[in-house]
C-alpha cells in the first residue's frame, strides 16, 4: 500500500494520493471482485519479502486493445526491474491471452518510464490530453516484436 502513498507514483499513475481508508477499500476491491471474477489481470511485484510494485493487463478505453500497467516503489526505480516487469507483461499478453499487440500510456513527462518504452520498441501513436492540460503519450508495441528484443536484450 505504500506504492499508493507515494505522490510521485501517483502523479505517474495519473491518479490522486487517497486516504487510508480509500487504499483499504480498493485493495479490498482487487481481492473480492477482480481476482476471482478475472476483470483483469492483475499483480504485486515482489522482491523477495518486499512488496516493490504493480503490474496490470487490462481493457483500455483509449483505444481498441489492452494495456499493460506498471508501478514501482521510487527506491526501485533505475534497477532494471520496470524492464523485467513489462518484459513479463508482454509474454503474458502474448503467450496466455494470444494479443498481437499491447499498448502503453505514459505520461510525456516521464522521462524515464519513455526511455524504457523506446528500449523495448514501443512506438507513439499519439498524445492523449487530459482535462486537466496533462498529456500522455499513448504508445504501441507488437508483441512478436517484444519478443524478438526479449531474445537479444541491450
Amino acid at each position: 500500500m505504500e506504492l499508493l502513498r507515494d505522490e510521485e507514483v501517483c502523479r505517474w499513475m495519473g491518479q490522486e494520493r487517497v486516504p487510508e481508508a480509500d487504499i483499504r477499500t480498493l485493495f479490498r476491491a482487487i481481492l473480492t471482485d477482480v481476482y476471482p471474477q478475472r476483470l483483469f489481470d492483475v499483480w504485486g511485484v515482489w522482491q523477495g519479502e518486499t512488496f516493490v510494485g504493480h503490474a496490470e493487463v487490462k481493457k483500455t478505453g483509449n483505444v481498441d486493445g489492452h494495456e499493460l500497467i506498471a508501478a514501482l516503489a521510487p527506491a526501485y526505480w533505475g534497477r532494471g526491474l520496470g524492464t523485467e516487469v513489462v518484459r513479463g507483461l508482454l509474454r503474458h499478453a502474448a503467450d496466455d491471452l494470444g494479443l498481437k499487440e499491447a499498448y502503453g500510456m505514459v505520461g510525456a513527462d516521464n522521462t524515464p518510464s519513455l526511455a524504457l518504452c523506446r528500449r523495448l520498441g514501443f512506438r507513439h501513436v499519439r498524445d492523449v490530453t487530459g482535462d486537466d492540460g496533462t498529456v500522455t503519450k499513448l504508445l504501441v508495441i507488437s508483441t512478436t516484436d517484444a519478443y524478438a528484443q526479449d531474445q537479444h536484450p541491450e
